[in-house]
């Protein structure tokens, strides 16, 4: 283990001296869209099927010709159609990439219990079109403070022929899905507008934070990873989430262009007190830069105070 952690440390070192002697336009934006949790549950709206078709099609309107979907198959059996949705989107030319059949939580789990999970997934996809050797920590969870877990974690990725799936653009999606979902339940009057305008603008708000996180950090900026979620939400809006951010000079580019970027070798040998977050935290974390590393709108006590105002109307109210 200590070799592999030499070596990676050493491609980092490369990684960082290509990244200072050939860096980025300050202008490129790049951004790739992924998806969790594959196949999801109920959303708040859709039933399953719908909610795959629409977002299949929404995706097609908006011009994402390839998005990653990491998937769950262990909840395939219990959620209707989930085989399915999973093949279409592989058959509309996205990726599909490992997330653990049951989405374990690494620090809740032993690191064996993770690994089988993990495993299983990686079977599951072994018969999948358009697999790809990518493995996304369920919660981003990569260890959080225990450094021996983590550590292990990534000596098994790559022992396995497995890259870390990692995300540089967060926005907390499944908190907006999840609050959502408890109005509907409650039978509040949900501003359809204000909720597509806050998921919109939280995710763009999101990109430009770590788009200049990243500049200050490495010094250019990457190619961006954006987390998403198999929601309905996604499925309504990431038409609208898309036409935001190429209005803010963002491109789309697909999620193989993505993770070719030489900025992800950091996501096997950055240390912090905490793994747990989106890359570009993680990054500027090691390299010292001060608090806020982390896109605020991820605080989901000022999330639901945001959400119950615009979108429920209860202003002042959390």
């Amino acid at each position: 283990m200590h070799f592999v952690r030499v070596v990676l440390s050493l491609i980092a070192l490369l990684v960082a001296s290509t990244a200072a002697a050939h860096p980025h336009e300050p202008t490129d934006k790049r951004i790739a869209i992924t998806f969790d949790d594959t196949p999801r549950g109920a959303g708040a709206f859709l039933e399953q099927q719908e909610r795959a078709s629409m977002l299949r099609t929404a995706l097609q309107n908006a011009g994402v010709n390839q998005a990653a979907f990491f998937v769950n198959p262990g909840f395939i059996e219990e959620r209707p159609h989930g085989l399915d949705h999973i093949l279409a989107y592989a058959g509309d030319g996205h990726v599909i990439a490992n997330h653990t059949a049951l989405h374990s939580n690494l620090t809740q789990s032993t690191l064996a219990d993770f690994l089988a999970d993990l495993d299983n997934a990686a079977r599951f996809l072994e018969e999948v079109p358009n697999a790809r050797p990518w493995f996304r920590f369920p919660y981003l969870n990569e260890g959080r403070s225990d450094v021996t877990k983590r550590d292990a974690a990534r000596a098994a990725l790559a022992e396995r022929g497995l890259t870390n799936g990692y995300v540089t653009v967060d926005a907390s999606d499944w908190f907006l899905e999840q609050q959502t979902i408890i109005a509907v339940q409650e039978g509040k009057e949900i501003d359809m507008i204000a909720l597509r305008d806050l998921y919109v603008e939280n995710h763009v708000e999101a990109a430009e934070f770590n788009y200049n996180l990243a500049i200050e950090t490495v010094g250019y900026s990457p190619a961006h990873i954006l987390l998403l979620h198999e929601t309905d939400l996604a499925a309504l809006y990431v038409v609208n989430l898309v036409e935001a951010l190429e209005a803010k000079g963002w491109a789309i580019i697909t999620a193989d262009e993505a993770y070719a970027d030489p900025f992800g070798a950091y996501a096997a040998t950055y240390e912090t007190p905490s793994a747990q977050g989106t890359l570009t935290e993680q990054v500027a974390w090691e390299k010292g830069l001060p608090a806020p590393r982390w896109y605020p709108g991820n605080d989901t006590r000022l999330l639901e105070a945001q959400y119950n105002e615009q979108v429920l109307g209860l202003e002042g109210e959390e």
